[in-house]
């Protein structure tokens, strides 16, 4: 997988654990291997701007999504996936702070980057949770994967829960 993650918001974030958990969940999600990601951290003011200008929402938000190619999971375990340019995810490390000191599991802002990541993924993926059954199915498969990153990295307690609505 080809991931770029531009850290543009002048906060230090963990960018390796920001690549290592999008091409995690990628791969789990069975996407081809020789498809392209972006991510790009922003700072509040930024962030705000491509609120206002995409959505017609005031304020910053934590993570937006922003699709290329019509890529989806394959649909059968021994169907091969397509290739293609997935899109950008946009993440707010200063949204994601605070997000982290809200929730009922206090975590770190990294840790709420990571989930905001996996969130970004699944948004290009043709995920939603507009209705409540799409929330449960995308929200399910999104602590399944943050859970299974975390185990295979080694991390103990408890994953952040999810903080996006």
């Amino acid at each position: 997988m080809s991931i770029d993650v531009n850290n543009e918001s002048g906060t230090e974030v963990d960018e390796q654990a920001i690549l290592d958990i999008a091409r995690y969940a990628l791969t789990r999600m069975r996407i081809h291997p020789l498809s392209e990601l972006s991510v790009i951290v922003v700072d509040a003011a930024a962030m705000e701007q491509l609120h206002i200008q995409w959505m017609d929402l005031p304020g910053p938000t934590d993570v937006m999504s922003f699709p290329m190619d019509e890529l989806r999971p394959p649909a059968k375990d021994d169907e091969e996936p397509p290739q293609g340019l997935l899109g950008d995810i946009v993440l707010c490390p200063e949204v994601a702070k605070k997000q982290g000191e809200d929730a009922p599991t206090q975590h770190s802002m990294d840790e709420e980057l990571q989930l905001l990541t996996v969130h970004g993924v699944l948004h290009l993926l043709g995920y939603d949770h507009e209705e409540p059954d799409e929330k449960a199915e995308m929200f399910g498969l999104q602590a399944a994967i943050v859970d299974g990153w975390r185990a295979e990295h080694g991390l103990t307690g408890p994953s952040p829960a999810p903080t996006v609505s």
